[in-house]
């Protein structure tokens, strides 16, 4: 009965130990997946800082298939191991000697430390791994958003475009308006001035004028004169050529 229980023990160790060394490769596998996909989104990342290149951040889903399939292949794992430990734990109880139960609890504990760092483990990669992927499609995203601005842009320039040329022409011209404005307000300020100085010559004359009637009056006898000798001299004149016209024909 003891031999039998005790190859009862050292097959559920043996199972232990077996799908412990197959946890630790998956997990060193599982990790290494992890780092390549965040190394991964490091280059491609650096490669679009200096190019506009649109392919994907990342081959994510081939990744994100084989991060599925080992994930579940932990999981069962770790719940193997689970209930090897749980079989473990239903022997260690029911064994009668004391001093063996000790060795026994001292083996089934070492084996559930290894079990729960294993768990740690697999979580922690876990969470990094989903956090890594949640940036990288808020990445993508962004970038497919930063892309369709960029293609609209030429068109949205091109207008800007247009509408800035369309306002340095409505610029020229109200500055052309406002020089003609200017050049009609300075010659009709001109002319009203120089009207203002004929009103001032014409009142100035009138009132020399009314001021000396004499020399009014003496004008106006010149300019009497001046018409009566011109009637003499043209009178003179027309007998003389009467005198000469009669002289010829005779």
């Amino acid at each position: 009965m003891a031999a039998g229980t005790s190859n009862y023990w050292e097959d559920l160790r043996k199972q232990a130990r077996q799908l412990e060394n197959e946890l630790d490769l998956k997990l060193v596998s599982f990790s290494k997946l992890c780092t390549s996909y965040s190394h991964s989104s490091t280059r491609d990342g650096r490669r679009d800082r200096y190019s506009s290149d649109t392919t994907p951040l990342l081959n994510g889903s081939s990744q994100d298939r084989m991060f599925e399939t080992m994930a579940i292949e932990i999981e069962q794992l770790l719940a193997r191991l689970t209930g090897v430990n749980d079989k473990m734990a239903e022997y260690t109880n029911s064994a009668g000697v004391p001093s063996l139960n000790a060795a026994l609890m001292h083996t089934l504990q070492r084996h559930r430390d290894i079990l729960q760092d294993y768990t740690h483990e697999f979580h922690k990669t876990k969470a990094n791994f989903m956090a890594i992927r949640e940036r990288e499609n808020l990445m993508g995203s962004l970038r497919k958003d930063i892309e369709s601005y960029k293609s609209g842009s030429g068109v949205n320039n091109r207008r800007t475009e247009l509408f800035l040329k369309e306002h340095d022409h409505l610029r020229n011209s109200d500055r052309l308006i406002e020089e003609t404005i200017s050049i009609a307000m300075a010659t009709k300020e001109n002319m009203t001035s120089q009207r203002g100085m004929l009103k001032s010559i014409h009142s100035k004359m009138n009132t020399l004028a009314n001021r000396f009637p004499a020399v009014n009056s003496l004008i106006q006898r010149i300019n009497l004169r001046k018409r009566r000798d011109s009637l003499i001299l043209g009178g003179v004149i027309g007998i003389c050529t009467i005198l000469l016209l009669l002289y010829a024909f005779h």
